[in-house]
């Protein structure tokens, strides 16, 4: 790994791939445990509203440290809801980070308000007091700050910019369950925290979502929410002798099945399992591209322990003859399946053609967008995988590299 060696043929020019088979940039890790507790379910005859998803809710809370969990169909949901019990309406402006999945400013449309997109920390791409400060109008009626990657965002300071702006923090963890902050668990560091339960999050429920907060008001206005608008669900009717209810606000069907809570109940139980594998498979990455100079991973923050759903890099463009675009279609023919997290929200045609965004509204973002690749990370992955991985990004590059000079001399450091 000197940089003389001829370099290998690339797969995408007709040589041999490093794998045979695709590794997929993430996977669910369901076994016979899960297996069981679904299977359970099917025959208690509670497939939905059931005893489980309160189970669920109390064993969330716990983990998370907040007072209230409220159980919803997915991570969207979840931060829809946040939306509608904070008033968020017509006329209204939310402050959201420019790099997220699309959901987080999606949940601002959703109730008719309009998102304002902040721009990133280049080496986290976590937005700062800095960067959100910038977006301030007299139209802010919240923040969302969200934990990119699994990596906390700097909570005493976007606390203390909603103090100071007398607004909600929202905290869009989505990412990061498991996560710490100064030894606090994300989930009980912003008013309301929006988690995931994606089947490639850290908890698979295959779709689902929950929000955690220490307001029990606004945990019973979620739970109505969820239910129609519907003071009270089947299971309480049932439990009262009743078949009596009330719509009392506008509500959505966002509930989650008694099915998907046995799987997660199972998968957060494991979850200290599934943290300690990812940090272990960060730390070889770690190790490894302190060598390759041609790619830079994200930082990591003094202030918190990450929960590593993501490992992102930033291909380094002075080491390299072609674009990003290219890098992953090289890899993808190597047979390691990397993906881009994410295309900035505000360049997406929606929001262009809606809301009047543009390129140049958050530059670094756009910038960095144009660099980033996410490795694969996944608690199965094999140390084997690792290292393929590892192989095939090495290839890549000494199939692309720029040819040294003075300038980029350092991208030959690797190995």
């Amino acid at each position: 790994m000197n940089g003389r060696t001829s370099p290998a043929r690339l797969a995408i020019d007709g040589g041999a791939p490093v794998r045979a088979r695709l590794l997929p940039y993430a996977t669910p890790d369901v076994g016979e445990a899960e297996i069981a507790a679904v299977v359970a379910v099917l025959q208690s005859g509670w497939l939905t509203t059931g005893p489980k998803v309160a189970e669920l809710e109390a064993a969330f809370a716990a983990r998370t440290g907040a007072r209230e969990a409220v159980a919803v169909s997915s991570g969207t949901a979840a931060l829809h809801g946040i939306m509608h019990v904070l008033g968020i309406g017509p006329g209204d402006e939310v402050i959201v980070p420019a790099i997220s999945f699309a959901a987080t400013a999606n949940c601002v449309a959703m109730v008719g308000a309009k998102p304002i997109f902040a721009d990133v920390d280049e080496h986290t791409l976590l937005v700062t007091a800095d960067t959100i400060a910038a977006r301030k109008t007299p139209r802010t009626r919240a923040i969302v700050g969200v934990d990119f990657a699994g990596q906390p965002c700097d909570y005493t300071a976007l606390r203390a910019l909603a103090a100071a702006w007398r607004v909600p923090l929202v905290a869009d963890s989505c990412h990061a369950l498991g996560a710490t902050y100064r030894d606090a668990a994300i989930g009980s560091l912003a008013d309301l925290t929006a988690f995931s339960l994606h089947a490639v999050k850290h908890v698979a429920a295959g779709e689902g979502g929950m929000v955690t907060t220490d307001n029990p008001q606004w945990a019973d206005r979620l739970r109505r929410f969820r239910n129609h608008g519907i003071d009270a669900d089947h299971r309480a009717r049932a439990a009262e002798g009743s078949w009596f209810y009330q719509l009392v606000e506008l509500g959505y069907n966002y509930r989650l099945t008694d099915l998907q809570s046995a799987l997660a109940l199972v998968q957060l139980a494991r979850l200290d399992e599934s943290l300690a594998r990812r940090r272990a498979i960060v730390a070889r990455y770690d190790a490894a591209l302190a060598e390759m100079k041609f790619v830079r991973p994200l930082t990591h923050l003094p202030f918190g322990q990450s929960a590593h759903h993501l490992y992102v890099i930033r291909l380094n463009p002075e080491c390299w003859t072609v674009d990003r675009r290219q890098v992953f279609q090289a890899l993808r023919a190597e047979g390691i399946g990397v993906n881009v997290h994410y295309v900035p929200i505000h360049l997406h045609p929606y929001y262009r053609e809606t809301w009047g965004t543009a390129p140049g509204d958050c530059p670094v973002a756009e910038r960095v967008y144009e660099e980033i690749l996410s490795l694969p990370l996944f608690p199965a992955m094999s140390d084997a995988d690792v290292a393929d991985t590892l192989a095939a990004l090495e290839k890549v590059w000494r199939a692309y590299v720029r040819p040294a000079r003075p300038a980029v001399a350092v991208c030959r450091q690797a190995g």
